[in-house]
């Protein structure tokens, strides 16, 4: 017997490690088709390889997500390949050890930005057609910090990951009629390479008693897989010993 997810296409960005890579794998469990966006295609490959190990289809259209061509080109190679999309799940991120007013800089935080919040308001501009035709799910990768404000989450940080909630809450106000849903998802501490950007990286024993990402990536299947009548506009996420 097949699953109920069987035939519907979910596009990953940050696909290649971490929450993007763990989502694709549990949503090829659950039956979904699996479209993986980054900017490593080794990565990419690797994370095709569990999809396709755990049963389900792949397509890796590699490259920069905040780039409108490819953006253009990974919609037209998924719908030449599946003929529809049903879920966006924005796991990208990006953030830097320089957090404080006191030592950062604008260009990085415009690239924070632009890969945290800009990137995703032109991937969803370009797939909602797509999502209004099948009345799909958007997943919105944000952060504790956008929900509860943390101080050493960052200034640029901070700001593109709270913007994801007007984002998302924009979306839900304006696309219900098409039957869009989108959730604003807000892990707390995860265990993932991300933790390197950190001015501080943690140790084993307390990446040991943080989220996996396999821990969001059920979350986010609980997200995708809701009838069609519910939505879930904001879901925090976080390990018991966050504090």
């Amino acid at each position: 017997m097949g699953s109920p997810a069987d035939g519907r296409v979910v596009w990953i960005t940050g696909a290649g490690s971490g929450i993007g890579r763990a989502t694709a794998i549990e949503a090829a469990q659950a039956g979904w088709r699996v479209a993986l966006t980054g900017r490593r295609a080794s990565a990419l490959e690797e994370t095709a390889a569990a999809v396709r190990e755990a049963g389900g289809s792949a397509l890796i259209v590699p490259g920069d997500a905040t780039s409108d061509d490819v953006i253009r080109d990974a919609l037209d190679r998924i719908t030449a390949a599946w003929g529809r999309l049903d879920a966006l799940v924005l796991a990208a991120g990006l953030n830097a050890p320089q957090r404080r007013w006191a030592d950062h800089d604008l260009p990085t935080f415009d690239e924070i930005v632009r890969v945290n919040l800009t990137g995703p308001a032109h991937l969803v501009t370009a797939a909602l057609p797509l999502l209004r035709a099948s009345h799909g799910v958007v997943v919105f990768v944000s952060s504790y910090s956008a929900w509860a404000f943390s101080p050493i989450a960052g200034v640029a940080y901070s700001a593109s990951k709270s913007g994801l909630s007007a984002l998302s809450r924009t979306l839900n106000a304006q696309e219900a009629a098409s039957g869009v849903r989108a959730c604003h998802l807000c892990p707390g501490d995860v265990n993932t390479d991300f933790l390197g950007h950190r001015p501080q990286v943690p140790s084993d024993d307390a990446r040991a008693v943080m989220l996996q990402p396999a821990d969001v990536a059920r979350s986010i299947r609980f997200v995708l897989e809701a009838p069609a009548r519910v939505r879930f506009d904001e879901l925090v996420v976080s390990p018991v010993s966050q504090t």
